[in-house]
C-alpha cells in the first residue's frame, strides 16, 4: 500500500492507496507543534484504526508547503511508518513542464494538483484549489504549466473580516438562503460566498480569453471547493481527491524509473 501525505497550511491530509484505489483518508492540523514521536505515533494509530499495519505500507510520498514542520514529520514517518519516503521537489519526475518565468517559485502543492488535473482529465485544463489560498493553475494540451493565479482563500477572507473589524463575529462559511441578507451573519456569508463565486467566474473567463482556450476544462478541488462548484457552471468537475491522486501518480512515475 502507498501512503500519500499532503502538508498544507491548515491541515495535513493523508491517503492510503491499494494500487490505484484510495481506501482511506485522514487529517490532522498542520499548525499544531508536534515532536517526531508524536507525529509517528499519531499516524500509526490512525492507520491502525483503519486496519492498516506498518508492514502493509510499502511506499510513501510527501508534498509540503510548510517547511517548519518537515523535520519532525519526516523523522516521525521514517521511524514509525516507512523508512524511505519520497519528497515532491527538485529532480522528481512529474510529466509536467513548467514554462513560467521562475519555475522554482511554483509550490509543490500546485505541481501535484497540475499533475492530477492533467493526468486525470487531459489538457488544456485549469485546476482550481480552494484551500488556505485559492489557486488557479493552467496546464496546456502538451502538459506545460503555463500560468498560475493566487487569491486569498475563503477562510483567509473570513478571518480578516472577524479579526480586523470590532463588531463582526466569527461565522460558519456557507451559502446563505439569499444574497439579500438582512442580518450580520448572513450578510457576511453572502459577501464571502457570492464574492468567491464572482471572482471564480471572472478569473476563469479571463483565462479563457487571454489564453485563447475555449475548450479548456475547469477542475476544482480543496475543502471549500464544493460550495463554489455547486453554484457555478464555470467549473466542469469537482474532484475532492485530486491532490492525493496527483501524489499517487507522481509516485508511480518515479517508481518506474
Amino acid at each position: 500500500m502507498l501512503l500519500v501525505v499532503d502538508v498544507g497550511n491548515t491541515n495535513i491530509t493523508y491517503g492510503v492507496y491499494k494500487e490505484s484505489e484510495l481506501i482511506t483518508t485522514f487529517r490532522m492540523m498542520s499548525k499544531m507543534p508536534r515532536t517526531s514521536d508524536e507525529y509517528g505515533i499519531a499516524i500509526r494509530e490512525l492507520l491502525f484504526i483503519n486496519d492498516i499495519k506498518r508492514d502493509d505500507i510499502d511506499g510513501c510520498i510527501v508534498s509540503s508547503v510548510v517547511p517548519g514542520i518537515m523535520h519532525s514529520l519526516m523523522s516521525g514517518i521514517i521511524k514509525y511508518v516507512y523508512e524511505k519516503p519520497m519528497m515532491v521537489g527538485a529532480g522528481i519526475k512529474t510529466g509536467i513542464k513548467i514554462i513560467t518565468e521562475n519555475p522554482k517559485e511554483i509550490g509543490p502543492d500546485r505541481i501535484v494538483d497540475a499533475v492530477g488535473g492533467y493526468e486525470k482529465y487531459g489538457g488544456p485544463v485549469l485546476v482550481l484549489d480552494f484551500g488556505t489560498a485559492t489557486t488557479y493553475d493552467l496546464v496546456t494540451e502538451n502538459g506545460e504549466f503555463a500560468a498560475g493565479i493566487t487569491a486569498p482563500g475563503l477562510r483567509i477572507s473570513a478571518k480578516a473580516l472577524w479579526e480586523d473589524t470590532a463588531r463582526l463575529p466569527e461565522i460558519e462559511i456557507r451559502k446563505p438562503k439569499s444574497i439579500l441578507a438582512q442580518e450580520t451573519i448572513s450578510s457576511m456569508q453572502a459577501g464571502l460566498v457570492y464574492g468567491q463565486i464572482g471572482q471564480t467566474e471572472y478569473i476563469i473567463s479571463q483565462v479563457r480569453k487571454e489564453a485563447g482556450l475555449d475548450s479548456m476544462k475547469v477542475v476544482a478541488t480543496g475543502g471549500l471547493g464544493r460550495i463554489i462548484a455547486d453554484e457555478t457552471d464555470s467549473i466542469d468537475i469537482y474532484d475532492s481527491t485530486l491532490t492525493l491522486d496527483g501524489l499517487r501518480i507522481i509516485y508511480d512515475k518515479n517508481r518506474r524509473h
